[in-house]
């Protein structure tokens, strides 16, 4: 058995997935979730080298191949070049996982015009670029684009407006890119819910927000990882479809 008890796969006939912001947090659990699921994955990072190298190490004992390539997806330029050197590095590409992000609190009256040109340059620009290269490289084959919508999207929330704005317009390139890109191409969302908060999250109001969650806990990375590998891995009949991973925040 593999660290964390997970059974290692075949190597035969694997497919190449992308995973943007995968060296850590989120990125990392979905990294290896897909590695575990069949793909070799390219381990996208932008400041956190060691965290990339230590994800392609983790991947590497599941059996599957994995590359580090740094790249700041805000820039376009860095988007297709971050494509182009997956495809270079393991020769195909089936997947994408636009994951990479930013998150911090803004209440309104502090918010800059760099603070909200940054929400939207990595959360909405960073993914939109990347999939047009991606949708490129898929060729004619297709393949799968997956973006990291938020609750934050459908949820009022007074001290992160730039960033619910973003994960908003997240949701609405995932449905014009959907339409766009079908039936080539499959684009779906998950939108996670609290599953990883702020270091300085207040204790006394992290037991209120799991108050709130019909499920009666917070979200783990791999309730989150599980949902792309079910986008990875569904029929190619779903497209455009955001599926919300909050523990039933969102029913109530």
């Amino acid at each position: 058995m593999t660290p964390q008890g997970i059974r290692q796969v075949n190597k035969t006939a694997r497919k190449v997935a992308l995973v943007t912001g995968g060296a850590i947090r989120l990125g990392r659990a979905i990294a290896l979730e897909l590695a575990r699921t069949g793909f070799d994955v390219a381990v996208n990072y932008h400041r956190s080298a060691a965290g990339a190298r230590a994800t392609a190490a983790a991947i590497a004992t599941l059996g599957a191949r994995a590359v580090t390539i740094r790249a700041a997806v805000a820039k376009p330029a860095e988007a297709r070049r971050l494509v182009a050197e997956t495809v270079r590095r393991l020769g195909r590409l089936d997947l994408l996982v636009n994951n990479a992000g930013v998150f911090w609190r803004t209440p309104w009256d502090t918010v800059t015009p760099a603070d909200f040109d940054r929400f939207i340059a990595v959360n909405v620009k960073g993914a939109f670029f990347c999939s047009q290269a991606a949708a490129r490289a898929m060729g004619r084959r297709g393949g799968r684009i997956i973006n990291l919508a938020d609750v934050g999207a459908l949820r009022a929330w007074p001290g992160y407006i730039p960033y619910a704005i973003s994960k908003a317009g997240v949701v609405m390139l995932t449905r014009g890119l959907a339409a766009a890109l079908a039936p080539r191409i499959q684009v779906n969302a998950v939108g996670p819910g609290a599953v990883l908060l702020p270091k300085d999250f207040p204790r006394k109001s992290k037991r209120r927000l799991r108050a709130k969650i019909p499920m009666g806990r917070l979200g783990h990375p791999d309730d989150v990882a599980a949902a792309v590998r079910f986008f990875a891995t569904c029929p190619a009949y779903i497209t455009g479809q955001v599926l919300y991973v909050d523990g039933g925040a969102t029913a109530v």
